[in-house]
């Protein structure tokens, strides 16, 4: 991917992305601490924002108005030094980014984290009701 776009910023922007489970938020979380930038993970911007623009009966989750998160974005990554975490790219400007890393793991690995966060998620969901 070009750099041009680094030249207006005074730091870089990255995008982690990858299948759930890999990794994307605890390494966004360290590296930005390491490294002194902003984590952003944007389901939490689209959940915080109410960016939806509707509901998926197939998968029981809400679609992401993209167009939506694009615009709620713009400013925050155009000043760089963002480090964006998000199961998928294909949305997102390339302008946006300076570097991209796809995240990914073995099934077996992926497949026990996604079966404990489904225990967890079911719990919470138990314990608040």
């Amino acid at each position: 991917m070009a750099t041009y776009s680094s030249r207006n910023r005074e730091s870089p922007n990255i995008l982690l992305t990858g299948t759930p489970g890999t990794g994307k938020t605890t390494l966004g979380q360290e590296l930005a601490l390491r490294l002194d930038m902003q984590y952003v993970n944007v389901g939490d911007v689209a959940k915080e924002k109410e960016l939806y623009e509707g509901w998926d009966e197939d998968y029981q989750c809400p679609v992401l108005d993209e167009d939506r998160v694009i615009d709620e974005m713009e400013e925050i990554v155009n000043n760089g030094g963002c480090i964006i975490d998000y199961h998928s790219c294909e949305f997102f400007p390339e302008r946006w980014f300076d570097i991209i890393f796809v995240l990914r793991t073995d099934n077996s690995i992926l497949y026990n984290r996604l079966q404990q966060r489904l225990f967890i998620e079911r719990y919470r969901t138990w314990v608040y009701q």
